[in-house]
This record gives structure tokens, C-alpha cells and sequence, in this order.
């Protein structure tokens, strides 16, 4: 796979944007975005920051379907939303990347929404895998929806915090001072550093397909992620899997350390001062993780 930008097109006629950063190599890693709806910007710097860790790794990422960079369907038909704003849907249009591609025996990282692809990817096509990469995402909701709950709590006044759960059930969500507390909550557990380089003059969201899958925002959900629980079927995880979390952010640490132990061969490491975005949080601690987990599979040494 030559590196550079190519737009492939899918079996169902859509265009996904995709890139590929260094020269081929044994070691590929496809990244998969979260959201659902957001971009693949975080994963630009992945094959620089892998080189100085004395890794070359071909690194290749895309905008999923609805995203920015790619195409972006007429959400408001339903038979359009019934079609695609599903798992199976995005499960099966990563499969057609990897094909389209045209790479195999490839490591998979997925961030929050892509960690949720990651696992049931690692279920389903394994055997296409070397290893599997769970980037700030746990098998279910259940526990993820009590971790926010806290989160309320440690960061909010109680007045605050009971202000948000009335906005929430009453679904007043643009209401001015409910956002504010939801920004004061993203500074804390999701973009702690707040570079410059996440910023945008226009919003880059794919909000139908956020609101479809999420709902308003980071720390409740309405839409189809309610649904979502896998705890049953992780443990027929059989890749090398490296689960990677924020010391500080929006998933749960006690459903890390759960899935580490329910996964035959995996291995959980956290990042100081980290929150969901830790690989732009803490950087340097990010990429060691990673560089020495990729070292370790392909040493046989995992």
C-alpha cells in the first residue's frame, strides 16, 4: 500500500477518504475514529510518534461513512438511517477498508466508539488480525452511564450537577448553561491539554450520526448505544489486546481492569493526566505503551 491520500469506493457506491502515512513495512495498524461521527485528526501523528520509538509502522486511517472527509448520506430518510446508522453496517465497512486496501495480518486500534468496532471486529475477523488495540472503550454502557454519574460529582457542585440530570430528563439540551457544564466536564475527562490543533472554525461532528448512536453529548446517552453490552462475548477475544486508558477520563478504570482479566491475552495500561484523547494528552506515555506492545506481539514476546 503506497502512502498518501486515496478515496475508496464502496460496494454500496459511497466515497470514504482514507490515508496511509509511511512506506510499507511488516507492521500495519488501521485506526478506526470515535464519535461515532468524528474524524480520523487524531491519528495523523500516529507513524511519527511510533518512528521515535524506533518503530516504522505503515499507518492507515479513514473517515468512517457520514463522517467529515467522506461521504455523508441523507440521514433524515429512514430508509438511509435504517441502513446504515447501524453496528453491523460499520463493522462491515471496515472489513471492505481492510480489503480495499489491501492489507492483512494488520494490527487494529479503535478510539471510544472505534474501541467498540475494535471488539467486535476482534470477534468476528480475527483471523485477519495480529492484535487489537481498545483505545479508551468498555464492553458495555451499563457501567460507562454510573462512571458518569461520578464524574458529576467529583467535578460539579451538587447544585450543578442535579442542574444537568433536570436538563437531561426534560431533554432541555441547548439550554445555555446545561453546554457550559458540559464543557466544564470535556476540559476535565476528554480533551484535557486543549491544543489548538482539535479546534475548528466550523464543527466537523457528523451530528446525525453522533445523536443517532450517542446522543447530545459525552456524558449521557439516548441514542443506540444503550444497547450496548458485550460482556458475554469478550472473553472469545483470542488476539494479543492492549486496552489503553486515561487516568482521568470518561470510561471506566474498574471496567478496564475487569476486561483485562476476561480477555485471554491482553494488557491494560494507563496514562497519567490522561483523559479520553491520552494520546494527546500525555503523548510520550501514550506511544511507549503502544511502541512496546506492537515490540512485543511481533517478537513473540507478548
Amino acid at each position: 500500500m503506497k502512502q498518501g491520500t486515496k478515496i475508496l469506493t464502496l460496494n454500496n457506491g459511497y466515497h470514504l477518504w482514507s490515508h496511509t502515512d509511511g512506506e510499507d513495512s511488516q507492521i500495519h495498524l488501521l485506526a478506526l475514529h470515535g464519535g461515532p461521527g468524528g474524524t480520523h485528526e487524531y491519528w495523523e501523528n500516529f507513524h511519527d510518534e511510533l518512528k521515535k520509538q524506533g518503530l516504522n509502522v505503515q499507518v492507515h486511517y479513514y473517515d468512517q461513512l457520514g463522517s467529515w472527509y467522506s461521504d455523508q448520506p441523507d440521514y433524515s430518510d429512514p430508509k438511509i438511517a435504517a441502513k446504515y446508522l447501524t453496528y453491523d453496517y460499520f463493522l462491515g465497512e471496515v472489513e471492505e477498508v481492510r480489503q480495499k486496501l489491501g492489507i492483512d495480518h494488520f494490527y487494529l486500534i479503535g478510539q471510544s466508539w472505534g474501541g467498540a468496532l475494535t471488539m467486535l471486529y476482534a470477534l468476528k475477523y480475527g483471523s485477519h488480525l495480529k492484535g487489537a488495540i481498545i483505545s479508551s472503550m468498555v464492553d458495555n454502557i451499563d457501567e460507562y452511564l454510573e462512571h458518569q454519574d461520578a464524574i458529576r460529582d467529583e467535578a460539579l457542585s451538587p447544585k450543578d450537577a442535579q442542574f444537568m440530570r433536570d436538563c437531561e430528563k426534560n431533554g432541555d439540551w441547548h439550554n445555555d448553561r446545561y453546554q457550559e457544564l458540559v464543557e466544564v466536564l470535556n476540559e476535565g475527562y476528554v480533551d484535557r491539554k486543549q491544543p489548538p490543533a482539535i479546534s475548528h472554525l466550523v464543527d466537523t461532528m457528523a451530528v446525525p450520526v453522533y445523536n443517532a448512536f450517542q446522543g447530545d453529548n459525552e456524558f449521557v446517552v439516548t441514542g443506540k448505544l444503550k444497547e450496548w453490552d458485550i460482556r458475554d462475548q469478550i472473553h472469545k477475544i483470542k488476539v494479543p489486546t492492549l486496552l489503553t486508558f486515561g487516568e482521568h477520563e470518561t470510561m471506566p478504570l474498574k471496567s478496564a481492569q475487569r476486561m483485562a482479566q476476561t480477555i485471554p491475552n491482553s494488557r491494560l495500561v494507563t496514562t497519567p493526566n490522561g483523559g479520553h484523547h491520552h494520546m494527546i494528552d500525555n503523548a510520550p506515555v501514550y506511544f511507549k505503551h503502544l511502541a512496546d506492545y506492537l515490540r512485543d506481539v511481533e517478537s513473540g514476546k507478548f
